[in-house]
């Protein structure tokens, strides 16, 4: 089912908007599945090179507060990485627009794709292989907290953390959707310990399967970058454990790339970060379902409540 956040194009449309750009026609093209914000298609040129294009949701689509501009926001992060860590693989930026973007393809298929015995096994050390090149990501520092733009942002983490809760919280009282009570009063409950963390790291935030590309074995590539901040590195630990407590599996591969390369201790303080950043990433999937056509009440809004509703629980 096609989100209503993602346009319908087809082949002449890719052709029309690259055409324009590069000069020469598109040979084929395809749409690439996985995500749920933007269409994706992948197309060669004429000329042999192979792009990706990226279109964002129509004019007039009602989306999240933080989801504003996050295809400039896309090609920000490409460039920030490609210039301040080279060995982090993201696709070079070709052109873009308010609401189109043209980068490079990367190698490689998503670690989302089923895998037989020897795929699953390889796709640990592309995750373990991950860690390391966030931990590397994570030493650039930005200048300031939170988002780009006019979206929640702030000079300290736990402002910034605050903002982003809050405006989570108004997305969801317009959309209508139920949230269990208490999440409103966590950033002021736990202010001391979100204040520890005085540097702004570069964060990729949406680190699950779908976004990592791997090929022989090996990291080849992490794309949809649209959604990075500033802040933390911890947050960048939840999503690759998707739906699970990343410190309580200490072999995980990630975390065992990330902690190598890093030096990382999850002591007491970082264990309740953990948790405040799967409340805020449980919070943004369930505020975010009706503007992706999942109603309140489906299997996955059951779902995502029952884990947001244990970390709210097990935060003290």
């Amino acid at each position: 089912m096609r989100s209503p956040t993602q346009r319908n194009l087809d082949f002449s449309a890719i052709d029309g908007l690259l055409s324009g750009v590069f000069g020469v026609n598109v040979s084929e093209a395809g749409e690439l599945s996985g995500g749920g914000f933007a269409a994706v298609w992948r197309a060669r040129l004429a000329d042999g090179r192979d792009v990706v294009v990226k279109v964002g949701p129509p004019p007039g689509v009602r989306l999240l507060r933080y989801e504003r501009d996050l295809i400039p926001a896309e090609a920000a992060y490409f460039r920030a990485v490609r210039a301040g860590a080279p060995g982090v693989p993201v696709p070079e930026v070709l052109h873009v627009e308010d609401d189109w973007i043209v980068t490079t393809m990367l190698p490689g298929s998503s670690l989302s794709e089923p895998a037989d015995a020897a795929g699953t096994a390889a796709a640990a050390g592309v995750r373990e292989q991950l860690g390391t090149a966030i931990a590397g990501l994570h030493r650039l520092t930005g200048p300031h907290f939170g988002y780009t733009g006019d979206r929640p942002a702030g000079t300290d983490w736990p402002t910034a953390y605050a903002a982003i809760i809050a405006a989570l919280l108004a997305d969801a009282a317009d959309w209508e959707v139920p949230l269990p009570p208490g999440i409103d009063a966590l950033a002021a409950r736990h202010h001391s310990n979100l204040a520890q963390v005085t540097r702004p790291a570069l964060l990729h935030f949406d680190l699950w399967d779908g976004n990592v590309l791997a090929a022989g074995g090996r990291l080849t590539g992490l794309v949809d970058g649209e959604r990075f901040l500033w802040g933390d590195p911890l947050l960048d630990l939840v999503s690759p454990a998707l739906f699970h407590r990343i410190e309580e599996e200490p072999e995980h591969p990630f975390l065992r790339g990330y902690a190598a390369a890093s030096g990382l201790v999850l002591d007491d303080p970082a264990r309740t970060r953990l948790g405040l950043y799967r409340v805020h990433l449980y919070t943004l999937m369930l505020a975010e379902g009706p503007s992706r056509g999942i109603p309140v009440g489906s299997e996955r809004h059951d779902y995502l409540t029952v884990l947001l509703e244990g970390e709210l629980r097990d935060l003290k």
